[in-house]
């Protein structure tokens, strides 16, 4: 389970260096092979490779009508491993889809990653804050 935020920031040609607490566990549940797709809330998500093939064929086998999903999805995937020493290319089309320019958030997300462009997630996170909280969660106890 990938859990925790980490601020980074994106170098001049694109790539992210994943943080050494995650990468001995990426190394050995995927060989450091990882794949990057959008999100619909306007970041992008980032799998391990055996929890990605999961999750695309969860999504190729929705049905017709939800054909736009599947395109944001697998229509944007992108494989990529992580270098020797612990760095990932984020392709220009994927950082422009998601407004990444340097300062990025890695957020873990249990079985995936988040990435967010640090001013959106913390404006986003804030509005969140605002919100009342969810029906799923009102029963819960704090």
């Amino acid at each position: 389970m990938f859990q925790g935020a980490s601020s980074l920031n994106l170098d001049g040609k694109g790539r992210l260096s994943v943080p050494t607490r995650h990468r001995d566990a990426l190394m050995a549940l995927s060989e450091g092979q990882l794949t990057f797709t959008k999100h619909p809330h306007g970041c992008l998500m980032l799998f391990p490779r055996p929890e990605w093939l999961q999750f695309r064929d969860r999504i190729a086998s929705l049905p017709m009508n939800a054909q736009w999903v599947k395109r944001v999805f697998l229509g944007n995937a992108m494989d990529m491993d992580m270098d020797a020493t612990g760095r990932l290319l984020v392709s220009p089309e994927l950082r422009a889809a998601a407004g990444l320019t340097k300062e990025v958030i890695l957020l873990g997300m249990g079985s995936y990653f988040e990435l967010w462009d640090k001013a959106t997630y913390e404006a986003k996170e804030a509005q969140a804050m605002q919100e009342e909280m969810p029906a799923a969660l009102q029963d819960l106890a704090f």
